[in-house]
């Protein structure tokens, strides 16, 4: 473990499960850290552990040159910090709460306002995961606040920099977790699905279980992710070439899905909306083109 002779000291803001796993990562890391929390029977844990609990959020990123808030909402932030803003200038803050691209902007121009180096960030994690290298921490803002504390950074998980529009870390959060819950209810459809009984007799199959399907949609998932990686370039030239399957052939595919659902009576809203979305995507002229062309209904629902 690193001593805390070598390392800047950290504030952190905010201690419920989230921002408490933030302040153990640092702990861990040896670098001193300062708490506060409006509660303050939260910190206790946190000061066993070697952290210095503040008296009030004044004295807590008074402490430090770097600050952490992670609280329940923008408004609370704004509640807990307006305050101290004069205490916080010329020093930097990096907002670990979640919110809308649009409160992130707001943020930053109160941040800039005051003379507060402002990065905005996201959690791509739970607060087991915080500290791990393998998890992704999303920040936006300024570079040059990311590049001063990108060591502390680091003791919290692999820092990624979107860019200098503050509202990238939210935007890039929204679409990760749509993306999370749709591959996840697709699996739990899946798994659903081939867990199911037949509803005639002369089938005779087992439900398979969830944990021997599993093994075999993960590694379908590498396959996807290859397609996603062939899709990109289509989407970002706005041509679909339809050389590996196309919308129609989707189309009929998407119906046997629909089928196998409604006989093991398995809910079929899932399939159905992929398959309105593929037709919608066909009647717009794409019939003939990659599934990446499917964007096209995305971003102009109303066409």
């Amino acid at each position: 473990m690193h001593t805390q002779a070598d390392r800047p000291a950290v504030t952190v803001v905010g201690l419920g499960s989230m921002g408490s796993a933030l302040a153990g990562a640092l702990l861990d890391r040896g670098y001193p850290t300062t708490v506060w929390n409006r509660s303050p029977g939260r910190a206790e844990a946190l000061a066993a552990r070697g952290a210095r609990v503040a008296g009030s959020v004044a004295e807590a990123v008074a402490a430090s040159p770097l600050t952490l808030v992670c609280v329940l909402d923008y408004p609370a932030v704004h509640a807990v910090l307006d305050p101290v803003a004069g205490k916080l200038a010329g020093k930097q803050l990096v907002n670990f709460t979640s919110g809308a691209p649009e409160q992130a902007h707001e943020t930053a121009a109160w941040a800039a306002g005051h003379g507060i180096g402002y990065l905005d960030g996201a959690i791509m994690t739970t607060p087991p995961g915080v500290g791990s290298p393998e998890m992704m921490f999303l920040y936006s803002g300024e570079r040059a606040v990311f590049d001063a504390h990108r060591a502390a950074l680091e003791a919290l998980g692999d820092p990624l920099h979107l860019g200098a529009d503050p509202g990238l870390a939210s935007l890039y959060d929204a679409a990760l977790l749509g993306l999370m819950w749709s591959t996840l209810t697709g699996w739990l459809h899946g798994t659903a699905l081939v867990g199911a009984g037949r509803t005639t007799a002369a089938d005779g199959a087992a439900p398979t279980a969830a944990t021997a399907f599993t093994p075999v949609a993960a590694r379908w998932l590498t396959a996807v992710t290859g397609f996603m990686n062939t899709y990109a370039p289509q989407v970002d030239a706005g041509r679909y070439p339809g050389d590996d399957a196309t919308i129609d052939v989707q189309i009929a595919a998407v119906g046997h899905l629909l089928h196998a659902a409604a006989a093991r009576g398995v809910d079929t809203a899932l399939p159905e909306l992929l398959k309105g979305l593929m037709e919608r995507t066909a009647a717009a002229g794409h019939g003939s083109d990659s599934y990446a062309s499917v964007i096209e209904v995305l971003r102009s629902p109303a066409a």
